[in-house]
């Protein structure tokens, strides 16, 4: 990747900070969209008067479709430009949007839903990789670190913002909010953003057609898979994702320009930094996923209080995250990440204490002790990524590591559902309300998939540590050829 003729590497870094707030701006819809659709999905449900199987089609088929698609963006952005990509997904995101938002039916909406989830992709894939193109290596780690501000701003904006718009307008005003604050950003965005000419190669269909026939066919499995159980829907699923991903590997060790040079897994500090981040979303997405159940079934809160303390751990996230990238473009990032996953590892553990009543500042300061965790390595941890390549891979990489975290939630999600059903009893699984001995029970279980949670965490600690290849501290600033 290179700067484009009558631009320099000094002109664009001098602007660097435009360029991340414009990134912000459009990466805040995305975390924003994502979580506020679980606030209005009941709402929907009701409107179209469908069961809830099928409107559970709402959510699940843009993350697939986000997911599917990040790998394939990120090479189109290291072979177009990464702002073309990024304004084409944004351009695309607003039409969607409101398309969302003008649905006459279920089905309408769900295929809207899908094309929201095709122009998210493009906008995911590429962040990482322009912030890294813009900012010099010693400030690559403060500016992913601020970056984090608006994931973790969304995440918490919401829940709060979906009841508020369902409430005062209506559900379709969940999408169509993003009209006015995309047009911002894609403005803002086609302003400041450099450009930067791709590198000259040409796409991999057949790698891109297998990876995405892969992913979409295993987050399919993982996401069928635990309220279906093994049955010859999801086994077939699995055995399509096996193919596929067979071919896709077989395709991409043989392609003259693969769309995944499987090369860069060579590079130790690369393939660590991807695991540790795989197996911390996997932790956090068991939290995340459970913890509203504990608040609900066992201390029998209210939705709003739910909603409330939850926000404890973006929040927490949101604090931390900028001085933690900041501290590692100094210190390096494998302390840090290191630190991070560790503390994670240590919540998890204070969550699996947690008795069958409690005042909510107990629950609160868990959940704010896993954020800072969070907030501690992520940071360091995508500057490990982002440094472990050469520019010419930048979107690649950033597309794997948008893949990596989509994944880690959808296997997250997955694992705390197995373990929960694992240990609880399904007649107990669907009361709402439970006497004393199936609460015990409910928090068994629950109890169970902290503890694993803290394992795979502390797992990623363990990664993080005996990590190789600090591409700041040996490379001066260059990125580790693959």
């Amino acid at each position: 990747m290179s700067f484009q003729a009558g631009g320099s590497t000094a002109g664009v870094y001098g602007r660097r900070y435009q360029v991340l707030a414009a990134i912000m701006l459009g990466s805040i819809m995305g975390p924003i969209d994502a979580s506020i659709i679980n606030v209005i999905l009941p709402t929907i449900t009701g409107y179209f008067g469908v069961a809830i199987a099928t409107a559970q089609w709402v959510p699940m088929i843009y993350l697939l479709t986000i997911s599917s698609l990040l790998l394939f963006y990120g090479r189109m952005g290291d072979i177009l430009g990464y702002k073309r990509i990024y304004l084409m997904g944004l351009a695309g995101f607003i039409v969607a949007s409101a398309l969302c938002g003008l649905a006459p039916g279920i089905y309408w909406l769900i295929l809207f839903r899908a094309i929201q989830g095709v122009t998210a992709g493009m906008m995911m894939a590429v962040p990482y990789a322009i912030i890294t193109a813009a900012f010099p290596p010693q400030e690559r780690g403060r500016a992913l670190g601020i970056n984090a501000i608006s994931i973790s701003a969304g995440l918490a904006l919401g829940p709060s913002l979906g009841g508020l718009v369902t409430s005062l307008w209506s559900w379709r005003m969940a999408f169509l909010i993003n009209i006015p604050i995309g047009i911002v950003g894609l403005m803002w965005a086609r302003k400041v953003i450099p450009e930067l000419k791709g590198q000259p190669g040409k796409m991999d269909g057949s790698g891109a057609v297998t990876a995405f026939i892969f992913l979409f066919s295993f987050l399919l499995f993982v996401n069928q898979g635990q309220k279906m159980g093994l049955n010859t829907a999801t086994l077939a699923m699995l055995g399509v994702a096996i193919l596929a991903g067979a071919a896709f590997f077989y395709i991409e060790t043989h392609a003259a320009q693969p769309m995944l040079n499987l090369k860069l897994f060579k590079n130790a500090g690369f393939s660590l930094a991807l695991l540790s981040a795989l197996l911390n979303f996997i932790s956090q997405y068991i939290m995340v996923f459970l913890t509203p159940f504990y608040l609900q079934r066992v201390l029998h809160y209210p939705a709003g209080r739910v909603g409330l303390l939850m926000t404890f751990f973006p929040l927490a996230v949101m604090a931390v995250a900028p001085f933690s990238g900041a501290i590692s473009d100094r210190i390096g990032t494998r302390a840090l990440a290191s630190l991070g996953a560790a503390i994670c590892a240590l919540a998890l553990m204070a969550m699996s204490l947690l008795p069958a009543a409690v005042g909510p500042l107990a629950v609160g300061w868990r959940l704010a002790l896993f954020g800072i965790g969070t907030g501690i390595f992520q940071s360091p941890n995508n500057s490990a990524v982002m440094g472990a390549v050469p520019r010419p891979y930048l979107g690649i990489a950033s597309g794997t590591l948008a893949t990596v975290r989509n994944t880690g939630m959808a296997l997250g999600i997955a694992t705390g559902g197995l373990v929960l059903y694992a240990f609880v009893p399904p007649a107990i699984m669907a009361k709402i309300s439970l006497d004393v001995e199936e609460t015990l029970s409910f928090l068994m279980g629950l109890r169970c998939a902290y503890l694993i949670g803290a394992v795979f965490t502390a797992v990623a600690a363990a990664f993080s540590f005996i990590r190789v290849g600090e591409s700041i501290e040996k490379n001066n600033g260059r990125n580790i050829a693959p």
